[in-house]
């Protein structure tokens, strides 16, 4: 462990003294300049080091390891912008010096100096990710978004016609460190005054004590016609070690206890009827099944007593789901809504002309509404964070879906 730390600190210090070179070009003599840079360095390393000989079972999970990520993602992606510029300014500089050395030009002219142009224009780039990601750490993370979708079924019930779903998914209570701005967050969700509250799992990072602290917050969520939830993978505890199998298992029946204190119906393989008036729709939610990650989800066994003409929503907490089994599953299910993907946390959206993150590279559908076979799929960005304590981006999202009749 403690050579793979001072690789990983050497390789942070080259990438510091590169880039440490636009500062030197853009303030020279500026002690002050210098006395910052690298000050903020050592703290990285120190923190980094001090992360990875202390690292617990937790994992990411742990308030340790999102500082550190967070200085890590401060620190690196601002300095590998500069070191983009300097380093195609350093193929033109020993580009622009051999060609006058054939040229015999004087001695001392072979490689030109830095252009300070070139340096400060560096600079003025890498600030713009740095206060993006310091904006994304203190107020991003807590920026909560409602984002609202209206959709068109033939065979909605009419009683349903104008029924609305509140989406909410991947709380990780475990990582919530201000609890007015949280309070903010579930007060929005009450304002949409939806029929139904739909949670599509990740309540916590790992351990089900992380919830304790913000059960009486949550519980002050309401709808008229219920609230219901399902499990995310980080809910079965799997991600850390325990000292026995007893000890996990206990903890997720602890988890359980703490949905029906919040007052969820938590669905595990299982699916339940929505009434309204004399016309019901059919809710199923499934466990956890992801390409990649634990299948624990039985979509089979909970739409074995459903019929394959009654209206159908179902919470699956990974979107690959609906790509592997879902959409071709033998009864027409109408609306599928998963988590999972945070959109990473990070990217950028402007309605209209681009939408990107780095979790596009691993789903296909990563955010948002989708559409492929007459059934939909939407997923929700998450209403908390993990690991990174920010967002950059793609903020924490509240759906708000209408059902309507064509």
């Amino acid at each position: 462990m403690l050579i793979r730390i001072l690789f990983f600190l050497a390789f942070l210090f080259l990438i510091d003294w590169y880039s440490f070179q636009a500062f030197k070009a853009s303030f020279p003599g500026n002690f002050w300049v210098k006395l910052a840079f690298w000050s903020f360095s050592i703290i990285v390393y120190l923190f980094v080091a001090y992360t990875f000989l202390t690292f617990s079972n937790r994992g990411v999970s742990s308030p340790n390891f999102g500082r550190m990520a967070s200085l890590l993602i401060l620190s690196i992606i601002p300095k590998l912008i500069i070191l983009t510029f300097l380093f195609g300014e350093d193929i033109l500089r020993v580009s622009t010096g051999a060609f006058q050395s054939i040229a015999g030009s004087r001695e001392g002219d072979f490689l030109p100096d830095r252009r300070k142009f070139l340096n400060q224009t560096a600079l003025a780039l890498a600030a713009i990710p740095f206060v993006g990601i310091l904006h994304g750490v203190l107020i991003g993370k807590y920026r909560y978004r409602v984002i609202r979708h209206t959709l068109e079924f033939d065979d909605l019930p009419e009683e349903f016609d104008g029924f609305t779903i509140t989406q909410i998914s991947d709380i990780h209570s475990g990582s919530f460190d201000d609890r007015k701005k949280l309070e903010y967050g579930v007060d929005l969700i009450n304002q949409q005054g939806s029929d139904v509250i739909l949670f599509t799992g990740d309540l916590v990072n790992n351990r089900s004590e992380e919830m304790e602290p913000w059960i009486e917050t949550f519980k002050k969520l309401h709808a008229p016609l219920g609230k219901y939830s399902i499990l995310g993978n980080h809910d079965y505890g799997d991600y850390m070690s325990w000292p026995s199998q007893e000890a996990k298992a206990a903890n997720l029946q602890h988890l359980f206890q703490i949905q029906e204190e919040l007052g969820f119906k938590l669905l595990r393989n299982e699916s339940v009827q929505i009434q309204k008036g004399n016309s019901s729709i059919d809710l199923i939610g499934v466990e956890n099944w992801g390409k990649g990650f634990a299948q624990y989800g039985d979509l089979a066994k909970a739409a074995a007593n459903l019929t394959k003409e009654s209206f159908k929503i179902l919470m699956s907490h990974d979107p690959s789901h609906f790509d592997e089994e879902v959409k071709s599953f033998a009864h027409h299910i109408h609306l599928t809504l998963s988590g999972h993907t945070h959109g990473m946390q990070f990217g950028i959206e402007i309605p209209g002309f681009i939408k990107w993150s780095p979790a596009s590279l691993r789903y296909p559908k990563w955010a948002g509404l989708y559409e492929e076979l007459g059934r939909y799929l939407h997923v929700n960005r998450g209403f908390g964070f993990l690991a990174f304590p920010g967002r950059v981006g793609i903020w924490p999202e509240i759906t708000v879906l209408e059902l309507r009749r064509k």
